[in-house]
């Protein structure tokens, strides 16, 4: 007498369909699989003491580089409501959107206001549309020394040190931060108004006296870590 084959109670998952849906879910993870990569991005850049580089979300995610770098695209253009995107390089970090700026100040109870001088600035417009630039070639533009004023702007956090040149002596290069993004209110350096066509020396040195580079002598336009 032939034996029927005792069936499971539940069939089994095709094999990769998991995967396919959801390249970051673990198994005995409720709430992976509904979940997309941006959304895992978002989580890790909220939870993330420091901006993080997008090599180590990969890591994490168990995902290609490649595939964190198309999610961070997508979440600069199209961010969470009431927060921005903002990136520096290969990091990462949320933001509130300036737009709530004024009652981010109101929660913190934060009217302190980050003021610069107009060397300070001038320098600071500089290095944003210059950068990576050495102190000698900051001074070149301006016709005078810029030590105090770089100084300033790297006490504030606006600059930093981001390499050295290879040349003779090696001298430091110098780039903005992401506290200068934060303080702009910007997503990126690709938000940087263009400069006349023209690009001399005198149109990028005016530049620190108008333009986004001014609003750093405001109070925080935005652009808080949540």
């Amino acid at each position: 007498m032939p034996t029927s084959e005792t069936q499971p109670d539940h069939p089994p998952e095709p094999k990769g369909i998991g995967c396919a849906l959801s390249p970051v879910g673990h198994p005995g993870d409720e709430s992976s699989p509904d979940l997309s990569l941006e959304a895992h991005l978002v989580a890790l850049m909220f939870a993330a003491d420091e901006p993080l580089a997008i090599t180590d979300a990969a890591r994490v995610l168990g995902v290609r580089p490649r595939l964190v770098e198309a999610a961070a695209r997508q979440l600069v253009e199209e961010p969470p409501r009431g927060l921005i995107v903002q990136r520096d390089a290969e990091r990462l970090q949320l933001a509130t959107n300036p737009g709530s700026a004024e009652f981010v100040r109101r929660l913190r109870g934060d009217d302190s206001q980050t003021r610069l001088s107009g060397a300070a600035l001038e320098v600071l417009a500089i290095v944003a549309y210059r950068q990576p630039i050495t102190r000698a070639e900051i001074d070149a533009v301006r016709g005078v020394n810029s030590d105090r004023a770089l100084a300033t702007l790297l006490a504030h956090g606006l600059v930093a040190e981001v390499g050295r040149r290879e040349a003779v002596g090696r001298p430091s290069l110098f780039g903005t931060t992401l506290t200068f993004l934060e303080h702009l209110g910007l997503r990126s350096l690709d938000d940087l108004p263009p400069l006349p066509a023209s690009g001399s020396s005198r149109q990028t040195s005016e530049a620190g006296s108008t333009g986004n580079a001014h609003a750093a002598s405001a109070d925080r336009p935005g652009g808080s870590e949540p």
